[in-house]
């Protein structure tokens, strides 16, 4: 009598595989997503100069067809002409201080804190049952 057979190995494989692809990652570090960041900017300026170079050379086959077929029919106004996106450059974006990040007390509570000198856990203590 067999118990593993090739079907089972396989489908407990890729049930582990599964679980462990399903594990989550840390949070990534400042430095990390501060470069993450700089590479989408980047990304998205590329994209840019691509449309500007596609845009360019759309106008230069038009131009082209214009003058080698008389007959075309002119183009419609109102294309809007091709936008050069200059140089890239990448301004991060200013880091907040941690009172104004939102990740202390909220803004009442922290400018005037609770009155009593009494530790939360002695004012209401614990019903026993």
């Amino acid at each position: 009598m067999q118990f593993l057979t090739p079907k089972t190995v396989v489908a407990l494989c890729a049930a582990g595989l599964c679980t462990l692809a399903s594990a989550k990652l840390p949070a990534p570090s400042p430095e990390a997503a501060a470069k993450a960041a700089e590479a989408a900017a980047k990304a998205a300026w590329a994209g840019k100069v691509d449309n500007y170079k596609l845009c360019l050379s759309q106008d230069k086959v038009a131009a082209h067809y214009r003058k080698t077929t008389p007959s075309a029919k002119p183009a419609a106004a109102g294309g809007a002409a091709c936008a050069d996106p200059g140089p890239f450059a990448y301004t991060p974006p200013a880091a907040k201080p941690a009172e104004a990040a939102g990740a202390h007390s909220p803004p009442g509570t922290a400018s005037s804190p609770p009155s009593t000198q009494v530790p939360a856990a002695a004012a209401a203590p614990a019903s026993k049952s």
